[in-house]
């Protein structure tokens, strides 16, 4: 084994920092395909000196990539593990399109459900059920709460690939993450509740006479509401401009 076979922590903090700009190469026909070479480069030049090496190992990663960019980083880790070992001549070079291929689909839906559809809501409606305790420093809130997660989910995944490879489809899966999702989306349902109830008592100050009950009770049971829908599986975008048409109705007809 070569000591150019071997990444130092160096080179893989590099790549991992590199995988941060998966998207900026992002193209129709390659789609992720140069900022993940991009994220790989270093290691790449480290593990194969040989010119003619080198040029193959950045050809066969030029192939179409595509998922969620958070969880690209396990990928970019377990695909460096197999370059190393690839190197060393332990594995065929075709082992790594596998890796990738089998990879891709799965932490895409996994992405997608846990950042897009459960932690962005969640933080976000919890970010406006602060406003009345912070005020303008919601927002500030929901910008660390919410890359808090992100970027400590990104270079701890990027590590678990380095370190597991195939092993990490496991890994997450002991994470139970559809259970997070869940949580989430209630605690979105909950937090979407809270700042319903503040509106109305906030309308209510304002001595709109037999508008005040009806105002708090609907704020409550429109929090019900939402609550066992999201328990029903009912998406949750469909509840949130249901819930802003019937603001925009009630609106029009001056009921506030």
């Amino acid at each position: 084994m070569s000591a150019e076979a071997t990444l130092s922590t160096w080179t893989l903090l590099r790549c991992s920092w590199r995988s941060l700009f998966l998207q900026a190469g992002f193209s129709t026909e390659s789609m992720q395909a140069l900022g993940f070479l991009y994220a790989l480069a270093p290691a790449l030049e480290r593990l194969y000196p040989d010119e003619t090496q080198r040029r193959a190992a950045f050809s066969r990663h030029l192939s179409p990539f595509n998922t969620h960019p958070y969880v690209a980083a396990a990928i970019v880790g377990g695909v460096l593990a197999i370059e190393q070992r690839i190197a060393r001549a332990e594995l065929e070079p075709d082992s790594v399109d596998r890796f990738k291929s089998l990879l891709m689909g799965p932490l895409a839906a996994l992405g997608d459900g846990f950042f897009w559809l459960s932690l962005r809501p969640a933080v976000g409606a919890l970010s406006v059920a602060l406003v009345p305790l912070l005020g303008p420093w919601a927002v500030l809130f929901y910008v660390v709460a919410y890359n808090l997660v992100h970027f400590i989910a990104r270079f701890r995944l990027f590590w678990l690939g380095f370190a597991l490879g195939d092993g990490l489809v496991a890994r997450i899966k002991a994470w139970r993450v559809p259970v997070w999702n869940q949580r989430l989306r209630v605690l979105a349902a909950g937090a979407a509740g809270g700042s319903a109830a503040w509106l109305s008592a906030r309308f209510g100050l304002q001595g709109r006479g037999w508008m005040e009950p009806v105002l708090e009770g609907s704020s409550l049971v429109l929090g019900v509401l939402v609550v066992f829908l999201l328990s029903k599986k009912v998406n949750g975008y469909l509840l949130l401009y249901g819930s802003a048409a019937v603001v925009l109705v009630l609106a029009w007809f001056d009921v506030f």
